[in-house]
């Protein structure tokens, strides 16, 4: 919510190009997410695909239950990508700007830890950490290469299913938590830049008052809090989406097996049959109905539905910031200094 108020902010802006910058990222993800969902699952493991048919079947149970038709597969299938499609556009223009940002203060966070190489190598980590989460669900590359290692003439099985998903899970919890361990160096590296900018207008031919001087240090200091919900932001976004994946769709954390994945029995319940019930007898039959519809409603959502969405948000997440901190990248280091 906090990152659309600050998308809505720069689309409101008319001056500065803020307003086609949103709208550019925003086709250019629609693209990239048209492309990503006709890749198939050998590729790009998400598990949208039998997630979907597991949710199609238990709906179709539940409506022919109810004396309702249901839309057919392909063009339900059809709706549920766009759906998808406009999700990941919405997702991708929202942190346009964020990525945009981290670039900025990455390359004055390398500056300002010049004399410290450790830093600079966790920093530079923090920025290819995206990267990490986006590669762990291309299974030619991760799970083919772990569940398939090669060794001579054979092939070697380094770790289980279940191992690897909790794995997975670890890797992306680690590194939220260094970006969050990096968040001091890209706040201070945004408030050197009132430094900068004050060299910039000594520099300048003539007197320049100093209200003026102050006015454009407190500019730097009061836009912090919207540069730190930038900077975490795409985090807690990454890390809430990764919880939901764990919790939602019954992996684990690797102390315990996972779940087997049942798809449970719909069933809505009978009709009261007897003698007329009094008003208390009726009161007590509506509410246990309406908590078997609410129960059956929830069983329409199976874990192996919310693995394919929840995995799918989780790396659409990191491509997005992969793709704009990239271009941020390029825009700062190259096209600023020209």
């Amino acid at each position: 919510k906090v990152l659309f108020s600050l998308m809505t902010h720069y689309f409101r802006t008319e001056e500065g190009g803020e307003r086609s910058v949103c709208l550019t990222f925003a086709f250019l993800f629609v693209l990239i997410a048209m492309l990503v969902l006709v890749v198939r699952e050998d590729y790009l493991e998400f598990g949208l695909e039998p997630g979907f048919a597991n949710l199609y079947e238990n709906v179709e149970v539940f409506l022919k239950q109810q004396g309702v038709d249901i839309w057919p597969y392909s063009i339900s299938r059809l709706i549920f990508k766009l759906v998808l499609v406009g999700l990941s556009s919405f997702i991708g223009a929202c942190l346009t700007f964020p990525g945009l940002r981290l670039a900025q203060t990455h390359l004055d966070a390398l500056k300002m830890t010049a004399d410290k190489p450790l830093i600079q190598i966790l920093l530079q980590a923090n920025f290819l950490s995206p990267i990490v989460v986006l590669l762990l669900w291309v299974k030619p590359i991760t799970r083919d290469f772990v569940m398939k290692t090669p060794l001579g003439k054979e092939h070697v099985q380094l770790m289980s299913e279940t191992t690897y998903n909790s794995m997975r899970l670890w890797i992306i919890i680690a590194l939220c938590t260094l970006r969050l361990t990096m968040t001091r160096y890209h706040l201070q590296a945004y408030l050197n830049l009132a430094e900068k900018w004050v060299d910039l207008m000594k520099k300048e031919a003539g007197n320049i008052p100093m209200i003026e001087i102050q006015r454009k240090v407190s500019q730097v200091f009061c836009y912090l809090c919207v540069v730190t919900v930038q900077y975490l932001g795409p985090v807690i976004l990454l890390l809430h989406s990764t919880l939901l994946l764990k919790v939602l769709g019954d992996y684990s954390w690797g102390f315990y097996p996972e779940a087997p994945q049942v798809s449970p029995a719909l069933d809505v319940g009978s009709e009261f049959s007897g003698t007329a019930p009094n008003e208390e007898e009726r009161y007590e039959v509506a509410v246990s109905q309406i908590k078997a519809f609410l129960s059956t409603i929830c069983r329409v959502f199976t874990p192996m539905f919310y693995r394919g969405i929840f995995s799918f948000v989780t790396w659409w997440l990191a491509t997005c910031q992969v793709v704009t901190n990239l271009f941020g990248l390029y825009f700062h280091q190259y096209m600023m200094t020209s």
